[in-house]
C-alpha cells in the first residue's frame, strides 16, 4: 500500500528552496555574516588577550626595574612615647685599616638607637656595645690601602658604603660588604679612583661626590679639579659624570673667599621634601690650603641650595669650630627633613682623636650637644638601617 501526501504550494516551494540552498551554501548570506562576526570576535578576543599579556610583562619589568625607597626598618615607638630609630655609624681607619700586614682591610660598622620626641624636641642615643660592632673586611686594595670609608647611604633598600682609597662603591650585607660600582675620578676618563667622601639619592639616583675643591699639593698647589666632579649611579649601574666645580665655587664665593680659599665637603644630602640641596662643609679657610693646617680649620656652618643650585643661603651651626668638622648627616625620618642628625670627627697631627654626635634643626636650633662616641676612632658615615 503506498500513502502519498501532498503538501500545500506555499510549503512546496519552502521545502524545496531549503533542500536546495543547503546544497548551494555560498547562497546564504546570513550563515556568512555570523561566520564573519565570529571570527571577528575571536580576532578581537586573541587580540585583547594578548595585549593584557604584555601589559603585565610591562608592568612586572617597570615593578622590578623602579626606585624603591621603603626604609630598611621603622621607627619603633616606646613606653615613654618618644620613637626609637635604628641607626649605623661607619669608620675610616685610614693606614690603620691593614690587618696582618695587609692581607686584607677592615672597617667597623657600629649601630645604636636614636630616640626622639617630635612634640618636645627632645632626643638622645644609646649605642651597642664596642665588642658587637661589625668587622668588615676586602682585599681589593690600591696601593695598599684600602677600606677607608667615608659615608652611608641607602639606595634602593640596599646599604651602600663607598671606600675612598679604591673608589669602590660597597653594598653591607651582614658583616660582608661586596662591590656594587667602581668610580674612576674626575671625568672618568683616567685611571685614578674616585675618592668619594659623600653620598645621597636624589629621584632614584645615586649621587657620589668627593672634597668638592681643587686637588693640591700638600702646600697648595692647584695640581687638578677632579675632587669636584659628581658621579651619578642608575639602577642598571650605569655611572654618568657630571662637573660640579661651578657649584662648589658658588659657595666659596658667597662666605667671600679669596680663589686660593676652600672649602671641604664631606656631608651632602638631597632633601626630596624641601627640593633643596643641604652642604655641611667639613673644613673651610680663606687661606690657602696647607696640609697641617687644614686640621684646625672645622666649619660650622650650612647651606642650601634650590634643585638648579639657585637661591644659595647659609647659616651658623652651633659654636665656632676649630678641630671638629662635619663629615655626615642625615635627616631624620617622619620630621619633614626638618631635623638633622650628623656626625662631627677630629683629627690631630693626621691621627684621628674622636668622633661626635649631634642633632640641630635644618635653621641651625641644637637639640643635642655633641656627644662623644667610643673609642678613638673617625667616624664618617651615618644612615638609618
Amino acid at each position: 500500500m503506498r500513502f502519498t501526501m501532498s503538501l500545500s504550494p506555499k510549503l512546496s516551494r519552502a521545502f524545496h528552496s531549503r533542500n536546495f540552498l543547503q546544497h548551494q551554501p555560498w547562497l546564504l548570506p546570513n550563515k556568512s555574516k555570523w561566520r564573519r562576526k565570529a571570527l571577528l570576535g575571536l580576532i578581537i578576543f586573541f587580540g585583547l588577550f594578548t595585549w593584557a599579556r604584555l601589559q603585565l610583562n610591562v608592568n612586572n619589568f617597570q615593578l622590578l626595574n623602579s626606585y624603591n625607597d621603603a626604609p630598611l626598618s621603622m621607627p619603633v615607638k616606646a613606653n615613654d612615647g618618644m620613637m626609637e630609630y635604628s641607626i649605623a655609624i661607619i669608620t675610616d681607619l685610614d693606614t690603620e685599616s691593614a690587618v696582618i700586614e695587609g692581607k686584607y682591610w677592615r672597617s667597623w660598622l657600629k649601630k645604636g638607637t636614636l630616640r626622639f620626641d617630635a612634640a618636645n624636641l627632645r632626643c638622645s642615643l644609646k649605642w651597642g656595645l664596642q665588642d658587637r660592632d661589625i668587622e668588615l673586611k676586602a682585599t681589593l686594595a690600591n696601593g695598599g690601602r684600602a677600606m677607608e670609608l667615608s659615608d652611608l647611604a641607602v639606595f634602593n633598600r640596599k646599604l651602600l658604603t663607598i671606600d675612598d682609597r679604591t673608589g669602590v662603591v660597597y653594598q653591607i650585607v651582614g658583616n660582608e660588604v661586596i662591590p656594587f660600582a667602581l668610580l674612576l675620578n674626575g671625568p672618568g676618563n683616567v685611571t685614578a679612583p674616585l675618592k668619594g667622601e659623600w653620598m645621597t639619592v636624589k629621584d632614584g639616583m645615586l649621587h657620589v661626590g668627593g672634597l668638592g675643591k681643587e686637588w693640591t699639593s700638600p702646600t697648595g698647589q692647584v695640581l687638578n679639579d677632579y675632587p669636584m666632579w659628581v658621579k651619578t649611579i642608575d639602577l642598571d649601574g650605569k655611572v654618568t659624570h657630571q662637573n660640579w666645580a661651578p657649584i662648589y665655587r658658588q659657595m666659596k664665593a658667597y662666605l667671600g673667599y679669596p680663589e686660593e680659599g676652600y672649602l671641604i665637603h664631606e656631608a651632602v644630602q638631597w632633601s626630596t621634601i624641601h627640593r633643596k640641596w643641604f652642604f655641611l662643609p667639613r673644613r673651610a679657610s680663606n687661606l690657602p690650603y696647607d696640609e697641617t693646617a687644614d686640621e684646625s680649620r672645622g666649619a660650622n656652618i650650612m647651606f642650601t641650595m634650590n634643585e638648579d643650585f639657585t637661591n644659595i643661603q647659609m647659616i651658623r651651626v652651633g659654636k665656632e669650630a676649630t678641630y671638629r668638622g662635619f663629615s655626615a648627616f642625615q635627616f631624620v625620618p617622619g620630621t619633614d627633613d626638618n631635623i638633622i642628625i650628623a656626625v662631627k670627627s677630629e683629627e690631630r697631627d693626621a691621627r684621628p682623636v674622636g668622633s661626635y654626635i649631634t642633632v640641630f634643626d635644618i635653621h641651625g636650633n641644637i637639640l643635642l650637644e655633641e656627644e662623644s662616641i667610643e673609642g678613638p676612632y673617625k667616624y664618617e658615615g651615618i644612615a638609618f638601617v
